[in-house]
């Protein structure tokens, strides 16, 4: 575990400190696009943000090819060198697009080349484990489709969530972690030593997401572009297919000693892709959605529109750091509740517990003008909109320290159309006679000094 949290922190401290440099060049380098209609932010920001990301993701690479026990994960197979081609394809493909923009389908044709370049180094689904059937045999060419259909999708749908600051690396972040939390089971948990790439690329994945976040958080000052949400898809998809088709459901039966168990055991391990798919459950129905939408209303599937599940989260009146945070919020409920469902032995209490998060999350999502007040004590490291109000005697005063004095010494009602005190009632009018006169001469000299202005 020290040698993957080593990783890990290269990883985002790389990723980190190159984000700062590759914004200034992307400025300079004038990747700034104009706001679109269908964008949230209000001022032109720079992307080329996956560059940074992608030298994060050679520095983590790097250090664990130096681990005694990260090592051995280059010699026994070829996934490390497949992922690199492919990541490289599809970031080169993106920071063309982040650049100088790029058709559709031609985007779609290098998708399908890079995931074409990987199957041929050997990341392809060989078998597909199906309950009830056990591993059931795939051809070399069913299983070459499969490997580029997932990738293609997979790297669409994190593309597609890209519409948020810090909504995409957030969301791919939980769902590496739970991917982590499934794959390193499998390996430390049934000695399955297949498993330990698809460990190394989650934590790669973590690493590149949380030392991007800190700059791409609301309000963003750089933005990931394609050349970071679509290689992000690609090693989502990688580290499911580098898994799939490798466990042997005998392993684990030696383990647990009874086939009964193992079923329980294997939830996620008898369909591998299940895991990914629901960790990103909602950018995926948020995929399907959209291309229904648009061909049913006559338009290009790849036609970009502003009604995806987070454009309709502001719609309804959410803020735009509530509604990132409902996204991760429900990532995270349907991809640690899978995880935990194959962990535990008592799966109505997984069910209890996800029923009553789910409850609490419809209750947020559908209140989205309650904004909860924080303690006096933590208000200063809080958005302003969740500190505690002023009392209204203290409003009220201060409105009407700062109220207009009429000619005869009244003051006026504020802005709000409150009735402010009248401090000067009980003066006497003598006194009101001369503070009046001092007024009219204050603003005698004044409209001369204007008047002076304007001659000039």
């Amino acid at each position: 575990m020290r040698e993957y949290l080593l990783v890990l922190f290269c990883t985002a401290a790389v990723t980190y400190l190159l984000t700062g440099p590759v914004r200034k060049f992307a400025i300079a380098a004038g990747a700034m696009p104009p706001v679109r209609a269908r964008d949230v932010h209000r001022e032109p920001t720079p992307r080329l943000g996956g560059i940074a990301m992608f030298g994060g993701l050679c520095a983590g690479i790097l250090v664990a090819s130096q681990l005694d026990n990260l090592s051995k994960v280059f010699s026994q197979g070829t996934d490390i060198r497949a992922l690199l081609s492919g990541a490289g394809i599809m970031w080169l493909l993106g920071v063309l697009d982040d650049k100088w923009g790029v058709d559709a389908l031609v985007k779609l044709g290098g998708q399908m080349i890079a995931a074409g370049v990987m199957v041929w180094q050997g990341v392809t689904v060989i078998t597909l484990p199906v309950p009830g059937f056990g591993p059931v045999a795939v051809s070399p060419t069913q299983g070459m489709v499969i490997s580029v259909v997932l990738v293609v999708v997979m790297v669409n749908a994190v593309n597609f969530i890209d519409g948020l600051d810090g909504l995409a690396g957030g969301m791919v972040c939980i769902a590496a972690m739970a991917f982590f939390l499934y794959s390193y089971r499998l390996w430390y948990g049934y000695t399955i030593t297949d498993a330990a790439p698809a460990v190394l690329f989650s934590v790669l994945l973590i690493g590149m997401c949380l030392g991007f976040l800190a700059h791409n958080m609301h309000p963003a000052r750089i933005f990931m572009g394609d050349s970071g949400s679509m290689m992000l898809g690609l090693m989502l998809a990688v580290a499911a297919i580098s898994i799939t088709g490798r466990v042997d459901p005998d392993l684990i039966t030696s383990e647990l000693g009874s086939q009964t168990a193992t079923v329980h055991a294997l939830v996620p391990i008898y369909i591998p892709l299940l895991l990914p798919l629901t960790v990103i459950a909602l950018p995926l129905a948020d995929l399907l959605l959209a291309v229904v939408r648009r061909t049913w209303a006559g338009q290009s599937p790849f036609a970009a529109d502003k009604r995806h599940l987070h454009h309709r989260l502001l719609q309804v009146g959410h803020s735009h750091s509530r509604a990132v945070l409902i996204m991760y919020f429900w990532a995270a409920l349907i991809a640690f509740g899978t995880v935990a469902f194959s962990v535990t032995s008592t799966g109505r209490t997984v069910v209890l517990t996800l029923a009553g998060l789910c409850l609490v999350g419809l209750v947020v999502l559908l209140t989205p003008q309650f904004r909860p007040r924080a303690p006096r004590a933590v208000q200063a490291f809080v958005p302003p909109r969740y500190r505690r109000r002023r009392p209204r005697v203290a409003v009220e005063a201060v409105d009407a320290v700062e109220a207009p004095v009429t000619e005869g010494g009244e003051l006026t009602a504020d802005s709000a159309g409150r009735t402010v005190s009248e401090p000067m009632a009980e003066l006497s009018a003598e006194d009101k006679r001369l503070l009046g006169g001092a007024a009219k001469g204050s603003s005698a000299i004044t409209g001369r000094g204007r008047g002076n202005g304007r001659g000039r």
